[in-house]
């Protein structure tokens, strides 16, 4: 059952220059406060990760941090993820935070590093669930014109997302504005990457499993050669799907496993092949799944092989919307100065943030992490980041949904 969020207008008792000043002066005293506080949280939910809809204990941890900071919130029913707001009025904005953890076993040092074997916080989302329980927790001590509601979202990294089960709830209903963080440790902490339209991509993934008599490989004439068979719709396939779209679009295809034989005298009788197709256009992305089928009847019919294929869409493209952009780029920078906020880069990496955007303009904005002198990259076992990101992610968000509130 999705939370009710009736909410009735409230009387503005300054000018929207009286209100901001007033704002950004009780915004930053509470965020000096509170880093301590956020940045434990953050380090908790670090040490004990939990993968795709197992978030329990993270949801209540988050819960008692906002119980402790006096923020109304209702955990969804099946006990993962979470819905907080602050604030009251007719107008109401939101911030989307990610709970779930990779399967993936941590390679660092940290002192809070995760002591579940089998899990970490490789992309982030510790770190997206802190910032939001801190902005809120923030948000909570200042006069906020308006409501700004907060979704702690499970599953981030399934397929299909957690995003997928929460708009059927309708946790975003009544929204004029969503906004997501998502790290990037390729800019430094203190720094903030914006980017109007398409900034992550789709990603679907397929399995075809290739079927033949089997043989022996004297007689490869006499049967299907289905390692051949395979190695075309490896090398084919591709090519194929890039001509049946427009020019102007990029599409990556890539095979990242092949399972077949066991004795190298005999063709198999069964081959497997799995990979990804990501790509930016959500028209296109949409007719993908004809197109994969099509071409790899007409790479392995000649050669009288069967192919069954197994196709799971994963999100559509995020894009982010122009007015939203440029209202939280002007918010964030009136703030912090014009040097934080750069131009961010595509990325065919997929984020479930999109499925939101089916019905609520919002961003997907990106936040330095960069540890200094290092180099990580998102979802390797050597991940860390640097934070510094975290108070500066707060106000800065902060901030951001305050001009969305009042543009």
């Amino acid at each position: 059952m999705a939370p009710s969020y009736a909410r009735s207008p409230v009387a503005r008792a300054c000018t929207l220059a009286g209100c901001m000043d007033d704002f950004s002066t009780a915004l930053a005293a509470a965020v000096t406060d509170l880093t301590s506080e956020i940045v434990a949280l953050r380090r908790v939910i670090h040490q004990h990760p939990e993968t795709a809809w197992n978030e329990y204990a993270t949801t209540a941890r988050v819960s008692d941090f906002l119980t402790t900071h006096g923020v109304a919130h209702e955990i969804l029913d099946d006990g993962v993820g979470l819905i907080a707001e602050v604030g009251s009025g007719a107008r109401c904005v939101g911030f989307r935070a990610d709970l779930d953890a990779l399967p993936l076993r941590e390679a660092t040092k940290e002192p809070f590093r995760s002591l579940v074997k089998t899990a970490m916080h490789a992309c982030g989302h510790d770190a997206h669930t802190a910032i939001a329980a801190g902005i809120a927790a923030a948000l909570q001590r200042t006069d906020v014109p308006g409501a700004v509601r907060f979704i702690f979202q499970p599953a981030e990294e399934a397929i299909p997302g957690g995003a997928v089960t929460l708009v059927d709830m309708g946790v975003h209903k009544g929204l004029e504005a969503l906004l997501a963080f998502h790290v990037d440790p390729s800019l430094a902490a203190g720094r903030i990457g914006f980017r109007v339209g398409g900034i992550t991509g789709a990603a679907d993934r397929m399995a075809i499993e290739l079927s033949g008599p089997g043989g022996h490989t004297s007689r490869p004439h006499q049967t299907v050669d289905l390692i051949n068979v395979a190695g075309r719709v490896i090398v084919e396939l591709p090519n194929l799907l890039r001509n049946a779209i427009p020019r102007s679009q990029t599409l990556v295809v890539v095979f990242g496993s092949v399972t077949g034989g066991r004795a190298e005298n005999v063709i198999p009788t069964s081959v497997s092949l799995g990979g990804t197709l990501r790509l930016f256009e959500l028209a296109t992305w949409s007719t993908l799944e004809t197109h994969v089928r099509s071409a790899v009847e007409n790479i392995i019919t000649p050669f009288g092989a069967t192919a069954s294929i197994t196709y799971v869409k994963g999100s559509p493209p995020v894009t982010n919307d122009g007015s939203v952009v440029a209202t939280a780029t002007s918010a964030i920078t009136d703030r912090f100065g014009p040097e934080v906020a750069t131009d961010t880069h595509q990325s065919f990496g997929s984020e479930d943030f999109a499925w939101y955007l089916n019905d609520v303009p919002g961003a997907l904005v990106r936040l330095g992490c960069k540890p200094e002198g290092e180099r990580v990259d998102l979802h390797s076992a050597s991940f860390r980041l640097n934070e510094d990101c975290i108070p500066f992610g707060v106000e800065a968000a902060a901030h951001a949904l305050y001009g969305l509130l009042t543009r």
